[in-house]
């Protein structure tokens, strides 16, 4: 039976102090007593510090990206070897920050091109912390557009097969697939639950025909896109939905550990 799993992505925020002091504020709400499996993702300055205070805790590490070459001249990169040293449990892969499409702009427009991650870039990557032994969390979802013109499960399922390009059913049995429709990351918008779980178990279902029905079975999907306190619990409910990748709601210590409440 899949396990609840909620991560939060701190994206770009909070110092190593303020991550350290949140952490320790959402230990504190918990008293460690979590059922089900925590993951934090602070940005990669912060992860010495944040994996001090999750050594000491339930807590796991995760990262928020990475490289998927060991070392080399590569300028401002990070290494799946350089995060095991940590001891990263986690790493997210393909978000569509990354990929350069962002459901709330906060940069020129002329400036997104920077962002060009594609399904090739994500399956290395995926190889490179299956090889180190880190789990990742791999992202897929629609932007507004393409879901305006019926595109989303033939977007989400190129996604997830050009992530996965041989990669063989039994290093995948420990994958985490996040759902994140771009048109909700950052801009207060929610998927409707019913809609969530039914594009969530078109992923399970595409996951059964890439590897089988019983890898896919153990596979859990989380959806992610302006999770909250008040809305975690209607969507956790669903058969196919095994958690959250949070946002904002990670940087606030009361509601993130209500979201992890509402996973349990």
């Amino acid at each position: 039976m899949r396990s609840p799993l909620v991560a939060g992505n701190w994206k770009m925020n909070l110092t190593s102090a303020e991550g350290e002091a949140l952490v320790t504020e959402i230990l504190h709400l918990a008293g460690e007593n979590f059922k089900i499996d925590v993951v934090i993702c602070p940005s990669f300055l912060a992860i010495p510090k944040i994996a001090d205070v999750c050594r000491r805790s339930r807590i796991k590490l995760g990262a928020q990206n990475c490289f998927w070459v060991d070392k080399g001249a590569f300028t401002g990169q990070v290494s799946p070897t350089q995060l095991a040293e940590f001891h990263v449990d986690y790493c997210i892969v393909g978000h569509s920050e990354t990929r350069g499409k962002f459901g709330k702009l906060e940069i020129p427009e002329s400036t997104v091109g920077l962002f060009s991650e594609s399904d090739e870039t994500i399956n290395l990557k995926l190889k490179a912390l299956f090889y180190q032994g880190v789990t990742p969390i791999l992202c897929v979802g629609e932007t507004l557009a393409e879901r305006e013109a019926g595109q989303t499960d033939s977007v989400i399922e190129a996604q997830l097969r050009g992530a996965l390009v041989g990669i063989e059913p039994a290093e995948m049995y420990g994958l985490v697939v996040a759902y994140e429709p771009v048109w909700a990351i950052g801009t207060g918008q929610v998927c409707d639950a019913a809609e969530a779980e039914r594009v969530c178990g078109m992923i399970r279902g595409c996951l059964g025909q890439i590897a089988d029905d019983e890898t896919s079975e153990n596979i859990r999907i989380l959806y992610g896109g302006s999770v909250k306190s008040d809305n975690a619990a209607e969507l956790f409910r669903m058969p196919n939905i095994d958690g959250g990748l949070v946002g904002g709601a990670s940087m606030v210590a009361k509601d993130f550990y209500q979201i992890i409440v509402a996973a349990e």
